[in-house]
């Protein structure tokens, strides 16, 4: 894989930037490959579970715009097949699925603040039918995606410094 098509890379526009930063992508080239290789099994896994693929995209979107990260809010929206879904991505939407709302509830919180999260927040997806393992993909969704975002907003700030 080619470290200047990595999601980071593209959004961030670090490839359209000067020799220091392309010297830091190089260095930090297994790492950006690593990244890449983690979102598409946080994505688009071989057994999504309860949560499809355009939903995860949706989702992903929704919490890059609820992070201010609007550029990669528009590398994932472009991910989402199912027209259906782009209220979900919508953080201001009041229409979402009344099926996704304990869902869309809880992704919220773990992307605007993930240290309020407790114990009652889990077991209120349990009572809204979420299998456990479904909860431990919304959680690894958002884990990766504040993972991406701090990496896209570092790569950026490279990017304007260069500039």
């Amino acid at each position: 894989m080619n470290v200047w098509d990595t999601t980071a890379v593209k959004v961030s526009m670090a490839a359209d930037s000067g020799a220091a930063l392309s010297d830091a992508v190089k260095l930090r080239k297994n790492i950006l490959i690593m990244t890449e290789t983690a979102e598409k099994a946080v994505l688009e896994p071989a057994d999504p579970g309860g949560w499809s693929h355009d939903l995860r995209a949706a989702l992903a979107v929704r919490i890059a715009l609820l992070n201010d990260c609007p550029a990669l809010a528009t590398h994932y929206r472009a991910a989402i097949g199912s027209t259906n879904l782009t209220v979900v991505a919508d953080p201001t939407s009041q229409n979402v699925p009344d099926e996704l709302k304990h869902c869309i509830a809880f992704v919220d919180s773990v992307a605007t603040e993930p240290a309020n999260i407790t114990e009652a927040d889990i077991r209120s997806l349990q009572d809204a039918g979420v299998a456990d393992a479904d909860i431990v993909r919304l959680s690894e969704l958002n884990a990766f995606l504040a993972y991406q975002i701090r990496l896209v907003a570092g790569l950026s700030l490279m990017t304007e410094t260069e500039a």
